[in-house]
């Protein structure tokens, strides 16, 4: 197209300020925008118009979220747009995962990987010190479905969480959570070797439920998934239900902790909390579970 034939055409500037040339469209009218009407929206932008619309349209927990949360989108966009850790973290589990199903290496990735209360007591056992299987445990399956179970709950509530808390408390939380079921598993079943990120997926959607709940939301269909999950694996076998109860205590506390310091003068008390908690699974695992191998 020639500037001639670009110019020519008034649907090439900004429908608030015809003087503009822009190539960028409001994802909900399709009207050209220039830089300043543009809003940052989870896919793209919108114009002031098509915003003031959405913001009238919100419903009663979104505007409860807006108000205590921050930001200045909507709820799925309160912190920023695309949920990138949420896809990081996928990515990188799903990537690890399924090389373990690659025959002749999968079993070392695995073996490497896993974690077990021995790991962590060499002199109580015939193995190395590897504290990080603590975290690592979460990259590895323990098979396909397994994998695509516990990716498709990731990608369904880091929707939600990582735009709402922002992306640091989000892995924080995904983080912390995961180490929460890995010292479960030491501390109940000490002997039992554990894989998968069940005990993070545990830990968002306990957030998600007291969160919802601090904004005045409907959690009956929360509560109902995490208790038929929580259920689920007492009657399967194989599944490390130690992990999933783990998971889901931290995961609440740390939502708790988030939702009495949102306020930004209350960041650095945000952030001593948070450690405190990993501080203080990292204590239990230190020594309640040399008690139970002794016993």
């Amino acid at each position: 197209m020639t500037s001639s034939e670009f110019t020519g055409n008034r649907d090439n500037f900004c429908y608030r300020h015809p003087d503009r040339q822009s190539f960028v469209l409001c994802q909900r009218c399709m009207r050209t925008v220039c830089p300043e009407c543009q809003t940052q929206a989870p896919v793209g932008v919108i114009c002031p118009e098509c915003m003031t619309a959405e913001r009238k349209n919100r419903t009663p927990a979104q505007k409860r979220a807006q108000r205590r949360w921050g930001g200045g989108g909507t709820i799925t966009a309160v912190r920023s747009g695309k949920p990138v850790v949420t896809y990081a973290l996928l990515a990188v589990t799903s990537f690890i995962s399924l090389l373990q199903m690659i025959p002749g290496v999968g079993g070392q990735i695995t073996d490497a990987l896993l974690f077990a209360a021995p790991y962590l007591y060499p002199s109580l056992s015939p193995y190395p010190f590897e504290p990080w299987r603590l975290l690592t445990a979460m990259l590895v399956h323990g098979g396909f479905v397994h994998l695509a179970l516990n990716m498709l709950a990731l990608w369904m509530l880091g929707q939600t969480l990582e735009p709402m808390l922002g992306r640091a408390r989000y892995l924080a939380l995904y983080l912390i959570s995961g180490l929460g079921g890995s010292v479960a598993v030491a501390v109940i079943a000490p002997t039992t070797a554990t894989v998968g990120a069940s005990g993070a997926i545990f830990g968002l959607m306990a957030s998600l439920l007291i969160i919802g709940r601090h904004l005045g939301a409907n959690v009956t269909g929360i509560l109902v998934i995490l208790g038929i999950n929580f259920a689920f694996g007492f009657f399967v076998g194989g599944i490390a239900w130690q992990a999933h109860l783990g998971g889901a205590i931290v995961g609440a506390l740390i939502a708790f902790i988030l939702t009495r310091t949102r306020r930004r003068e209350q960041r650095t008390l945000q952030i001593i909390l948070l450690t405190a908690v990993a501080v203080i699974l990292l204590v239990i695992v230190a020594f309640i579970p040399p008690l139970i191998l002794l016993a």
